[in-house]
């Protein structure tokens, strides 16, 4: 007897499995996008994305914290932050160096259960000599952390692979980033020193499930992997250092130069908004959802190829375009109507996050390929401890420019990314003439 319902619409049935078919296709090829098939760049998701919640959790209400619960001024914040920010530059380096000549998998493991149990130790923080010991430890491992799996990447994967795989880690970040953030809106609402002494808690334990994730890195991320003690302790692989790679040098402070333009839009923008225009402060949320949404949409996308200089050292050259026509158009919203200026911060907002996309995308390409590999952390080091300089030298750049000079500070500023932009552009396009693909 048949077990066919009586009355079945094969055309019907056809639809049902088109869908699931799809649907099954989807799930693939999410999961070879996001490193399923990949034990490296899985294990790196998985604790990219349990990190980032809690990062974006602890991120959100550091300075709240410390203003509301711990009672401090100002003024004390400014000096815990800024000594944080020292100790996380020295850490860029150091945590590259130490990956090129011990396990870089134990070393970020270490680094981030130190970084788990320094977010925790936030609850005790009642004064300005525990704020900075938390800080600086937090900044310092967090730094540190982030050069090791840098090195991890550049040692695991090779060409386009390696630059795919440092795309899909910055989206996983966004996204992880944003749900924190939205779960520290309720510590915001609730507004008690225990919502936010338990957010802290939380993001601990969040950072110290992440190191449970990265201990499954495979032992081939690391220095010297396949080379017997013997081997190594007789001729030990020791790379170029980067301070006397002049190239390299020029390319990192380049390219730090254009990472100010993070401090535009975390700390230029919202004052140019609230000071200089008619459009409502709510514009600036506007700007920071827009700009994680097109991040998120098109890192990996646009960073396909970049692993080729001559490539990379181009889209370098068209994120600079972009960004200084973007300072351009944030410059005529002062002072205009209402809607012109809404106009205006919006279109300079997508050039902007367009801007960013490109340029991490050709930035990886170059700090990569650039790098002397028997040196990965080194070189990725020097890298993270110039983003981290400038980051600190951005905000009074911008108070002396933007702030201070209006429309003409804007193009002042839109001229330095455009300048160093070219810079990039011309050293990718002289290393393309020696470059041979992994």
């Amino acid at each position: 007897m048949s077990t066919e319902p009586p009355f079945a619409d094969p055309e019907a049935e056809e639809g049902e499995s088109a869908a699931a078919q799809a649907r099954a296709g989807l799930r693939v090829r999410l999961g070879a996008l996001f490193g399923r098939d990949d034990p490296v760049l899985g294990v790196l998701v998985a604790s990219t994305l349990v990190a980032t919640l809690g990062r974006g959790l602890s991120m959100s209400l550091t300075v709240l914290y410390l203003a509301i619960v711990a009672e401090l001024t100002p003024g004390e914040i400014a000096i815990a932050s800024t000594i944080a920010a020292i100790g996380g530059i020295c850490a860029s380096y150091a945590g590259g160096w130490l990956a090129d000549r011990v396990s870089a998998r134990r070393l970020m493991v270490v680094l981030v259960i130190v970084d788990a149990f320094a977010l925790c130790a936030y609850v005790f923080v009642g004064d300005l000599v525990l704020a900075i010991v938390v800080g600086l430890i937090v900044f310092t491992a967090g730094s540190g952390a982030h050069t090791a799996q840098a090195a991890i990447i550049a040692r695991a994967f090779a060409g386009p692979t390696r630059i795919h795989a440092r795309a899909v880690l910055r989206t996983v970040t966004n996204i992880g980033i944003a749900i924190g953030s939205g779960g520290a809106a309720v510590v915001l609402v609730l507004d008690t020193p225990e919502a936010y002494r338990t957010a802290f808690v939380v993001a601990g334990v969040l950072s110290l499930g992440s190191a449970f994730v990265l201990a499954r890195l495979p032992a081939r991320v690391d220095a010297g992997y396949g080379r017997s003690a013997e081997a190594e302790s007789l001729a030990p692989v020791r790379g170029r250092n980067p301070w006397r790679d002049p190239r390299y040098l020029a390319f990192a402070g380049l390219s730090a130069i254009f990472g100010i333009q993070f401090t535009v839009l975390d700390y230029g923008v919202p004052l140019w908004i609230e000071h200089e225009t008619e459009a409502p402060r709510v514009m600036v949320s506007v700007l920071f959802i827009l700009n994680t949404v097109i991040v998120t949409a098109f890192t990996v996308m646009l960073s396909r190829g970049t692993e080729n200089p001559r490539k990379a050292g181009r889209v370098f050259g068209i994120a600079g375009v972009l960004m200084g026509g973007a300072c351009a158009v944030y410059g005529l919203a002062a002072g205009a109507p209402l809607w012109v200026a809404i106009v205006a911060l919006l279109i300079g907002g997508v050039a902007h996050a367009f801007a960013e996309v490109l340029s991490q995308g050709a930035g990886w390409g170059l700090a990569f390929e650039l790098a002397d590999p028997a040196s990965a952390g080194a070189y990725q080091g020097l890298v993270g401890m110039g983003f981290g300089v400038l980051s600190a030298v951005g905000p009074p750049l911008l108070a002396i420019t933007v702030l201070s000079l209006g429309l003409v500070g804007w193009i002042i500023l839109g001229a330095m990314f455009l300048l160093s932009a070219l810079g990039v552009l011309l050293i990718g396009r002289l290393a393309a003439r020696t470059w041979s693909p992994a």
